[in-house]
This record gives C-alpha cells, sequence and structure tokens, in this order.
C-alpha cells in the first residue's frame, strides 16, 4: 500500500477541534441499549452569548429557534447551540439546554421589573436516527440537553472533543456507513482560531468510489490523515460488502418487500458547527455558515438532497485583532471554515465504530479498510 500525505498549509490548533476557540465548550449525552442508538451535543457558549448564523440547505430539516437568528432582522446572538439525534421529536434536548443556562445565570433579561427573569436564545438542529437502536420512542428529550450541557460546562478550557459514536453522532449513518461526530481547527497566521464541529448522517456517500478514501482527505493539514491507500483486494472486499442489502449494511429496519421504501433512503441530515474567534458581524457571520455548507459539499456527495436537512451554524466568540493577515481578514477566515468542516467530516467517520444493532451490523470505515487504517489512532 502506498502511504499517502496530506499537504502542508493548514495548521491545527492543539487539539484540533472546535474547542480551540476561546470560549467554546463541548458536551455529550450519548445512550446506547435499551432501544436507544442516539444523542444530544451541546456548543456551549460564552456567558454573554455569542452573534450566531444559520445556513439550512435541503429539503428536510429539522429545526429550532433558527428564525431568531435571520440576517433581515439584524441576526443575534445565541448561548448555546444543540446537535442531537431524535429527529423533530429530538428537539426537545434544546428545552433542556435552555432551563439549564437559565438556571445558571445566562440570557437576556426581557423584563427590566424581573431580574431574575432570563431567557436564553438555544437554536438546534436534529438528525434523524429513529428507530436505529430497536425502539422508535427511544429518542432525546430534555434531560439528555441538560446532561450535555451540564458536561460542556464541566469541561475545561480547551479541552479534547470526544468523536465518533457520541452525542449527536452515536446513531448516524452514512449512504454505505457508520457515520458519527468529528471536529477539526485551523489556525490563521495572525493568530485567528477557525474550528469546526460535524454530526455526519449522510444520504450521499464521504468516500471516493474509485480508491475508497475519503472524499476530503487532501484537505487535511500534514500528517492529520494517515491513511494508507487501499489494496485493490481490500477496496474490492469492502464494495462488495457496501453492495449488501440495507438491513446488512445499514442497520435500518426495512420493510416486508413490497410494501414501501428502504428507510435507508429515507430522511437522513448532516449537522454541525463553525466558529471562530474573528469579530465579525452579522453579515459575515452568516457567511461563515455559508462556508460550512460548501465544506460538507467538499467531502460528501450527492449533497443537499430533498431527503437531507443539513444545517450549519455558525458563531463569532470575538478574540482575535485581525483575522490573520493584515488584509480583509474575512476571505482567510471564510476558507479556513470550509476547510475545517470537511475535514471534521473525515474525522467522523474515521473514529465511528461498528455497532450491532436489532436490525443489523453498521459497518465502519475502520472494519471495512483495517489496512487502510493501520496508522490511524482512536481519538
Amino acid at each position: 500500500m502506498t502511504r499517502r500525505s496530506s499537504p502542508a498549509g493548514t495548521v491545527p490548533g492543539p487539539y484540533n477541534a472546535i474547542t480551540d476557540v476561546p470560549g467554546v465548550r463541548i458536551g455529550h449525552d450519548t445512550r446506547v441499549g435499551e432501544g436507544f442508538l442516539t444523542g444530544t451535543t451541546v456548543v456551549l457558549l460564552p456567558p454573554s452569548g455569542a452573534p450566531t448564523a444559520v445556513e439550512v440547505i435541503g429539503g428536510g430539516p429539522a429545526t429550532r429557534d433558527t428564525a431568531a437568528l435571520d440576517l433581515r432582522a439584524g441576526g443575534a446572538s445565541a448561548h448555546a447551540v444543540v446537535l442531537t439525534g431524535g429527529s423533530a421529536y429530538g428537539l426537545a434536548a434544546a428545552a433542556g439546554v435552555l432551563e439549564w443556562l437559565a438556571a445558571d445565570g445566562r440570557g437576556t433579561r426581557v423584563v427590566a421589573a424581573q431580574p431574575g427573569l432570563l431567557l436564553p436564545l438555544v437554536p438546534a438542529a436534529a438528525l434523524y436516527d429513529l428507530g436505529r437502536g430497536g425502539e422508535f420512542g427511544a429518542r432525546p428529550d430534555a434531560a439528555f440537553g441538560r446532561r450535555a450541557a451540564q458536561a460542556a460546562a464541566d469541561s475545561p478550557a480547551f479541552a479534547p472533543v470526544a468523536q465518533g459514536c457520541v452525542g449527536a453522532g452515536t446513531g448516524a449513518v452514512t449512504a454505505e456507513l457508520k457515520g458519527g461526530i468529528g471536529t477539526a481547527s485551523a489556525v490563521l497566521p495572525g493568530g485567528t482560531v477557525v474550528g469546526a464541529l460535524a454530526a455526519v448522517n449522510a444520504h450521499g456517500s464521504t468516500l471516493d468510489p474509485a480508491t475508497g478514501l475519503p472524499y476530503a482527505l487532501g484537505l487535511g493539514a500534514d500528517g492529520e490523515f494517515p491513511l494508507a491507500t487501499p489494496s485493490a483486494a481490500e477496496h474490492t472486499a469492502a464494495q462488495r460488502r457496501l453492495a449488501e442489502p440495507g438491513r446488512a449494511r445499514t442497520g435500518l429496519a426495512l420493510p416486508v418487500p413490497g410494501t414501501g421504501p428502504d428507510p435507508a433512503l429515507g430522511p437522513n441530515t448532516v449537522i454541525g458547527a463553525v466558529a471562530t474567534d474573528a469579530p465579525l458581524d452579522a453579515a459575515a457571520v452568516h457567511r461563515l455558515a455559508a462556508a460550512g455548507q460548501r465544506g460538507m459539499a467538499r467531502a460528501i456527495s450527492p449533497v443537499h438532497s430533498r431527503t437531507d436537512g443539513d444545517t450549519v451554524f455558525a458563531v463569532s466568540v470575538p478574540g482575535s485583532d485581525d483575522g490573520g493577515g493584515p488584509d480583509d481578514p474575512l476571505p482567510a477566515v471564510l476558507a479556513a471554515a470550509e476547510r475545517a468542516f470537511a475535514r471534521a467530516i473525515v474525522h467522523a467517520v474515521l473514529q465511528a465504530e461498528s455497532v450491532v444493532t436489532p436490525f443489523g451490523r453498521v459497518a465502519a470505515y475502520r472494519e471495512l479498510y483495517p489496512g487502510a487504517c493501520a496508522a490511524l489512532p482512536l481519538k
């Protein structure tokens, strides 16, 4: 096998994670077993909140409070962002985060005569993983959100982020294999940090069918993805596995033949967030969210289908001075965000682990391409 090295140019932060952005903390709540295969992830922002935007593309979104971020209303500052499983039902997790934030004294005071009445802004997006653990009703609720928010608050500043089958990535799948959650970051020449977090539950594929390697592999920093090019035999064997019926390869419950569509072709959705410490106005934060969507398109094909509700939030937590250079900082920040989101998708797929469900085995990339992954560490 030929060892592939990533080109130089991208410089990751200390943990190569969205938490390399000052003021951003991540908390996961994961539940597996007793019918559950799902979870919730909270992006906890500074107590005062941070300017936030969102870009939603695709025909099947499940979101909450995204209208409050509308650029036409001047944008808004959020106190946390929620990524969750459970489709529209899982959005209940955001209510738990809102309650946790208010109890912690975070939020906007809306009534001058009642200074203790706080209203946090908690936009959220959900991906479709219903029934993948065996029970349709086993999905995130408000308690998931409270636990994930507490986990984020309990984590130290600049902490590593668990990746793979945790939080919102627990029940995620892609067109052919196990999905998960991943993260990445970049430090620009002037010191500005850009980070991304992606929960990958894609209708499309993350792999180049000609090689078996992730589409966005070449966007990584030097040595970030220590994969070997799969041998012809390994690639052929993996493709044979991926051609198996949906029950065996995705772990989704299939209907009796002739009674309905294969749910492997049903709702999916990639959700995530991009953050930076560059001071951006509302319009620029919206462009940052759009950059995350462009990164998604570089890592997944096809993308933004009618069964996807692909959603990317963007957050500016001001801290740096120049955004990466003496000229307009925004182009460099947007370019880094696009690459970071694509790299986060690659990490999500590479860090995912195979899972056995009541409906079959969902194979991860590591199981399908063990030779290619021989030098790849678990994070």
